[in-house]
């Protein structure tokens, strides 16, 4: 049986055992079969060297000299980094009792002392099959949470996967949402003035910072808009403070963005500012488009007042909707009266934000 050709690579075993013909006993099965082989004489020799470079599983004797077997189980069982490595107890005692505290520690599966070469390497090729099927499901989610990553805060793709089904499927659901839209002042006629690379160098530095104040307030990065940036705040995961986040990120973006200025005017000359946007109200949220390819936004009436609000901020300026400032009633705002905004019936009462009580 050769473990190296099912697994791709020679398995990391680590033995525990304070007799050393059992020691070299296991060590020949688990060379012939192809394994890298660790040896140990005692618990806390074995503790030191699981945590100094994880093996792929675990053989223990129960009883060993300052740390015994199923200690040195519990203790590996009990740390996140090293739960699921599997432990085989073998053990020369055969009591039903010494069997029900193995399992008890989380031992994986228990050989008794004299044991069968046939069976152990059969047991221990089952128990590698699973840790191999449970690395390769742990690397696929790594991949996804860095995917994630890319449009949400690390807590809430953490929500996300425990909850795959519903959070990843195509489809939409109407929720009570925030929107943020924030877009460069001047950037048309800065792109037409100067070269491409300094262009895409300008909206890098910007855009690089600006999402990072997005995930900072827990916010769910939408997508970049040529020169702006789309946001939301209560989708996937709301809360009672939906609104307010978003007020805070827009703010916090009017300071870097005047810091970014005020430390490289070369780069973003003082013609251009930052305008934004927000509006609260109803709207679809979800992934649209295909199932091989989607995209987690929002649809709605929404969204258009956030951007018409953000099309008609000044260099500097916060313009919010009244649905949003009854959000939040604390904000410190400026109201500008009923406004006509492009593309849509009726007037909305805007205010121009000022501050937050808190910052």
């Amino acid at each position: 049986m050769d473990l190296r050709q099912e697994f791709f690579r020679p398995p990391d075993i680590l033995i525990a055992d304070d007799d050393r013909f059992i020691r070299d006993l296991l060590a020949m099965y688990l060379t012939d079969a192809g394994c890298n082989v660790r040896s140990c004489v005692n618990g806390a020799q074995a503790w030191d060297s699981i945590r100094e470079r994880h093996p792929d599983l675990v053989l223990l004797d129960i009883r060993m000299p300052q740390m015994d077997g199923l200690t040195v189980c519990g203790k590996l069982k009990d740390n996140p980094e090293t739960q699921f490595i599997p432990v085989v107890i073998v053990t020369a005692l055969d009591a039903e009792d010494e069997e029900l505290h193995a399992i008890e520690a989380g031992a994986d599966d228990f050989i008794t002392k004299p044991f069968n070469s046939v069976i152990l390497l059969t047991r221990v090729r089952s128990l590698l099959r699973l840790k191999r099927l449970h690395d390769d499901l742990e690397s696929r989610n790594h991949l996804l949470r860095q995917v994630l990553h890319r449009y949400v805060d690390h807590e809430i793709a953490d929500v996300i996967l425990t909850d795959p089904d519903r959070h990843l499927k195509l489809g939409g659901e109407t929720r009570q949402i925030t929107v943020l839209f924030a877009d460069l002042r001047e950037f048309t006629h800065f792109s037409a003035s100067h070269p491409a690379p300094q262009v895409v160098d300008l909206l890098n530095l910007l855009f690089n910072e600006m999402v990072e104040l997005v995930y900072k307030n827990q916010g769910t990065f939408d997508k970049f808009l040529g020169d702006a940036i789309m946001a939301f705040y209560g989708a996937p995961i709301s809360g009672e403070n939906d609104a307010q986040r978003a007020l805070r990120t827009a703010l916090e973006m009017q300071e870097c963005f005047q810091r970014l200025q005020s430390e490289a005017q070369d780069r973003i000359p003082a013609p251009l500012g930052l305008g934004a946007g927000i509006h609260s109200g109803e709207a679809i949220v979800g992934n649209i488009g295909s199932e091989r390819l989607m995209d987690y936004t929002v649809v709605g009436d929404t969204v258009n007042v956030a951007r018409r609000l953000q099309e008609s901020a000044k260099p500097g300026e916060i313009l919010i909707s009244d649905a949003t400032y009854r959000l939040v009633p604390e904000a410190e705002v400026g109201f500008l009266g009923p406004q006509s905004l492009h593309g849509r019936d009726g007037l909305v009462d805007v205010y121009t934000l000022l501050g937050l009580p808190d910052r």
